[in-house]
């Protein structure tokens, strides 16, 4: 099955925070890409259990944390940051 990704506003600012400051700009885009494309199918056995029901995902240079709804086929990002320079 497949699922929608979403990110929430906060995320969708982390990610541009990520953008302005990266020195490889492109890489962040490609990385955010794979995020989506990777996380729309199977997304409950990508990443790493965080607490709860949150999981993170490491797509260098960028890392994510995600939630997944099965029950309305949605994953939503929930942060993202530069893994090359912090983890939140």
């Amino acid at each position: 099955m497949k699922y929608t990704v979403i990110w929430t506003p906060s995320a969708e600012q982390h990610l541009a925070d990520v953008w302005l400051n990266a020195a490889d700009r492109v890489a962040v885009t490609s990385a955010s890409q794979s995020v989506d494309h990777l996380l729309a199918r199977n997304p409950e056995t990508r990443g790493q259990w965080l607490y709860d029901t949150v999981r993170t995902l490491l797509v260098p240079p960028l890392g994510v944390q995600f939630e997944v709804v099965d029950q309305d086929l949605i994953v939503w990002v929930l942060s993202a940051w530069d893994t090359t320079k912090t983890i939140p």
